[in-house]
Formats: structure tokens, C-alpha cells, sequence
């Protein structure tokens, strides 16, 4: 019987490291940006730094849906071709991008997100104002819709207690 349990645990042991050695891991990482230009800059400059500036072979595209598939070749693996996709989101903070070459290291997918980063800023100059300030602009005009000639102004709002001349009432 003791010979039976050791035999069938080091069958086991086998077994669990043959697993773990032959299984692929999982490659759903990807390097994700937030542009802070619009989606149409983001989109376009993204298409032209895969085809135009990289060289790589575009296989499907839809601006639309916001995705790029291409074809991936690096220096360092020769002549080799990887599926690689560019995901770009119009999100309310503002637009995402993620790159994917699920065989590559991560650092291949960085490297394509930074280049899009710089084409950004030198084909549509420095980044816009951010929503942030643009939503405290407006919120600071709130007051100003009313009569242009300033009759309205001084009229208390909902909830305000107290009549024209500012005394509590």
C-alpha cells in the first residue's frame, strides 16, 4: 500500500508540472492610453502611424466601431508576422486607446502607444483644454443667461430667503 501512495503521487507531481509546462498563458494584456484629443485626431493619426509611419500591412479597419487590425513584424523576429489590433473609445472622460499583439512582450505594445503620443502632439499641436476646465467655464456662465440689460440679477432664487436689498427677511 506504501509503495502504491508514493508511486501514485509522483505520478501526480509529473503529471501537475507536464501541465503546467505545455499550458500557453493567457494574453489578454494591453497598454492602454488616454488621448486627450478628439476621437477623429486619435483614429486618424492611429491609422497613419500603423500604415504610413510603421509600414504595417492594415487588415481591417472601422471607425465606426473604433478598431484597427494589423499586421505586426518586428525588427528582432525577423521577418515573422504577428496579428496585432488598435482599440480607440470616445469615453465621457475623453478618448481610449489600447494596443494588442497577444504574441509579442508587453514592451512592443507600449512602444506603438508612445509613438502615437508623440504623432499626436506634432501633427495637432499641444493637447486641447481639458473637459475639466471647459465644464468650469460654463458652470461660471450660469448666472449671465439672464436679461442682458441686469434686471434679473438681484431677483432671489428658489430657496433664497429675503427681498431685493439683501437683508434677511
Amino acid at each position: 500500500m506504501r509503495r502504491f501512495l508514493q508511486v501514485t503521487l509522483i505520478a501526480f507531481a509529473i503529471g501537475m508540472i507536464g501541465f503546467a509546462l505545455t499550458r500557453a498563458p493567457d494574453a489578454q494584456a494591453s497598454v492602454a492610453y488616454k488621448s486627450p484629443y478628439t476621437y477623429e485626431q486619435t483614429f486618424g493619426s492611429g491609422l497613419r502611424l500603423l500604415r504610413v509611419d510603421m509600414g504595417f500591412k492594415i487588415l481591417e479597419r472601422d471607425r465606426d466601431l473604433g478598431y484597427i487590425v494589423f499586421e505586426y513584424t518586428s525588427p528582432e523576429s525577423g521577418k515573422k508576422i504577428y496579428n496585432g489590433s488598435m482599440e480607440i473609445v470616445d469615453a465621457k472622460d475623453g478618448v481610449h486607446v489600447s494596443v494588442q499583439i497577444p504574441e509579442m512582450p508587453q514592451y512592443h505594445e507600449k512602444m506603438i502607444i508612445d509613438q502615437l503620443a508623440k504623432k499626436l502632439v506634432s501633427e495637432h499641436g499641444e493637447p486641447p483644454a481639458r473637459s475639466k476646465d471647459k465644464k468650469k467655464e460654463k458652470d461660471g456662465d450660469k448666472g449671465d443667461d439672464d436679461d442682458e440689460d441686469g434686471k434679473d440679477k438681484d431677483k432671489p432664487k428658489d430657496g433664497d430667503k429675503g427681498d431685493k436689498d439683501g437683508k434677511g427677511g
